[in-house]
């Protein structure tokens, strides 16, 4: 019995790790950089039972055909992809939407988690998190004549992974040339 139950489990073993070869790569979506050679990929890797195993924005040069990457956690959410272009302020860049946190750090990234706004550079070499990791993102929108964009969410204050009205609601509105806050409301 004891034989059996070895080659068994080698079997089993060796047919498991068989099975990462069989990857496949999901291009979900191509956005064009307007006013650049860029054009973004949002892509997953994933598994033989479609588990992803990761995800990244992929930044690829039209013209040389050389990638940049920017990384997300596996199970990130990409929720909204805006390039935001304001020639007259010389502001150009890639404003994304994702829920990239863990925050209760029990059941991986669902939707009970917050929502950050992160600012990417239109050829993918930068990354900024805007809002805190606790702060839970519910609109925002540019302002085109100010070059600033205006956030509003709230703090879950009692932690209890719900809205409600105990928690701190704000409005926070960044500078899109320095990305650094300028007023919180």
């Amino acid at each position: 019995m004891k034989p059996l139950l070895i080659f068994a489990v080698t079997i089993l073993t060796l047919t498991t790790y068989g099975q990462d070869k069989y990857n496949y790569v999901h291009f979900n979506k191509l956005t064009e950089v307007v006013g650049t050679e860029f054009v973004i990929g949002s892509i997953e890797n994933r598994g033989k039972m479609f588990d992803v195993k990761s995800k990244y924005l992929l930044f690829i040069n039209t013209v040389t055909g050389e990638t940049n990457q920017i990384d997300f956690p596996s199970e990130a959410r990409i929720e909204e992809l805006e390039q935001v272009k304001i020639d007259s302020l010389n502001i150009n860049l890639i404003v994304v939407s994702a829920r990239t946190i863990d925050l209760d750090g029990k059941s991986g990234i669902d939707w009970n988690d917050p929502i950050q706004i992160i600012i990417l550079s239109p050829e993918g070499t930068e990354r900024t998190q805007l809002t805190d990791d606790k702060f839970f993102v519910r609109t925002w929108t540019v302002n085109k004549l100010t070059g600033t964009i205006v956030i509003t969410g709230y703090y879950d204050t009692n932690n209890n992974s719900k809205y409600d009205k105990f928690d701190k609601n704000e409005i926070h509105i960044y500078d899109l040339k320095t990305l650094k806050i300028i007023r919180k409301i």
